[in-house]
């Protein structure tokens, strides 16, 4: 008296019709949870993306005009992929994105063909991703506002190497070309606050004229800055200067501050700079400023110069010794991103390569925020790589992979 058993086969499921009518399915439904649905790891990290305001960029610079077959965000994703990846070529790129096609359309992208992606960084408007990088450095450093007087930003600039196909724009001396990306850190933050691109023989005092000025802020640089007129600005409105002297600067000394004994500190004097410039211009640093001589663990002396009378000389030291940190940031943007190999040779390709590379490090700091259990973010961006395309959640990245539930009230069927 066997009931006669017919299958019926869809596309997501078997179904097995009974004689009774009854449909006995093996259809995981959402309240016995048998298997949960998790978006990809490259799924989640691409939530911190503000989209509504990367759609107007689109807009409003024209980006997606009469583009037939790669976005503009398809572009953005597959670069982001190549930072997260560690893609050391487009092909490598568009081979790693082809094997994930499915998990594509879940991002709202599709894959793309070399040429194509090689042809939308060369073409495609560098301030779409400019302008992202920053409107979205901004939100950041938003919740992180502090008072004036405890703000302290670090100025410096690290260089990359480019082949001789850069050489229409980045020629820096004969058969070496490169970049320079300028950059204003916040070493409280972990954050860059402002980042531009420049060719290597671009000076870092004439990138820093261009650079915005936040009034009665710290600004922490070195000699590369070294510039009576653009100081004279920024004592102009309120902020502290710590850098310094070269060695063949003179200091007209008006008074001597004692020091603490057995310390590194040599000597704490206030005097004026020099009142003529070369040509006999007149130095627009007109004001009194601070000369803390110091010796390093190596034994160098270094002459530290500061617009701050009042702070003491070991407050003043400590900042200029903060300046390491943005050293240490570009470190670790040249191991993890990509910034030191690139995919493109004209300006246009560099500067959005660099672009995203930056919005791929604010990514990462936005997303290991969200869980507590990875401090380290050289241990977090390693798990990401690792686990980019795989469906899991950011906050259960060390965890192993969640188990299928059987629930024991389906019926199992085996296929010989």
């Amino acid at each position: 008296h066997g009931c006669p058993v017919q299958f019926f086969w869809t596309r997501r499921m078997a179904l097995i019709l009974l004689c009774s009518k009854r449909l006995a399915t093996f259809w995981d439904t959402e309240k016995d949870q048998a298997m949960l649905h998790h978006n990809s790891v490259f799924h989640g990290l691409l939530k911190h993306v503000p989209w509504h305001q990367f759609d107007r960029l689109v807009e409003e610079h024209d980006a997606d005009a009469r583009v037939r077959r790669l976005s503009t965000k398809s572009q953005f994703v597959a670069l982001l992929y190549g930072q997260l990846s560690s893609a050391a070529s487009l092909r490598e790129i568009v081979t790693g994105l082809s094997s994930h096609t499915a998990r594509l359309y879940h991002l709202g992208a599709k894959p793309a063909r070399r040429s194509t992606l090689s042809d939308a960084n060369a073409q495609r408007p560098v301030a779409v991703f400019a302008e992202l990088l920053a409107m979205m450095m901004k939100q950041a450093h938003r919740g992180l506002r502090r008072k004036l007087a405890e703000t302290t930003y670090l100025i410096d600039a690290t260089s990359a190497r480019l082949n001789e196909r850069s050489a229409d724009w980045a020629r820096f001396s004969a058969g070496v070309c490169g970049a320079k990306v300028h950059v204003i850190y916040d070493a409280d933050a972990d954050r860059p606050i402002y980042a531009a691109v420049s060719a290597a023989n671009v000076n870092d005092i004439t990138a820093a004229r261009q650079m915005p000025i936040e009034p009665g802020a710290t600004y922490v640089f070195d000699l590369g800055y070294y510039d009576y007129a653009w100081w004279a600005e920024l004592d102009a409105v309120g902020c502290r200067i710590v850098t310094r002297f070269k060695s063949n600067t003179p200091l007209d000394v008006v008074e001597e501050l004692l020091v603490t004994p057995d310390s590194n500190i040599l000597s704490d004097r206030i005097g004026f700079l020099p009142a003529r410039q070369a040509r006999s211009r007149q130095n627009p640093m007109q004001g009194a400023v601070r000369e803390i001589r110091i010796t390093t663990d190596t034994g160098k002396v270094l002459r530290i110069l500061s617009n701050d009378l009042d702070a003491s000389a070991q407050e003043i030291t400590d900042l200029y010794r903060r300046r390491w940190a943005i050293e240490l940031f570009f470190r670790w943007i040249k191991q993890t991103l990509k910034i030191t190999r690139f995919v493109g040779t004209s300006e246009n390709a560099i500067s959005i390569q660099i672009a995203v590379a930056l919005i791929t490090f604010l990514l990462l700091r936005l997303a290991q925020a969200t869980q507590k259990a990875i401090p380290s973010p050289i241990v977090f961006a390693r798990l990401i790589r690792a686990n980019l395309m795989h469906r899991r959640t950011i906050d259960n990245l060390l965890l192993p992979p969640p188990s299928i539930i059987q629930d024991q009230r389906q019926m199992s069927l085996g296929i010989c």
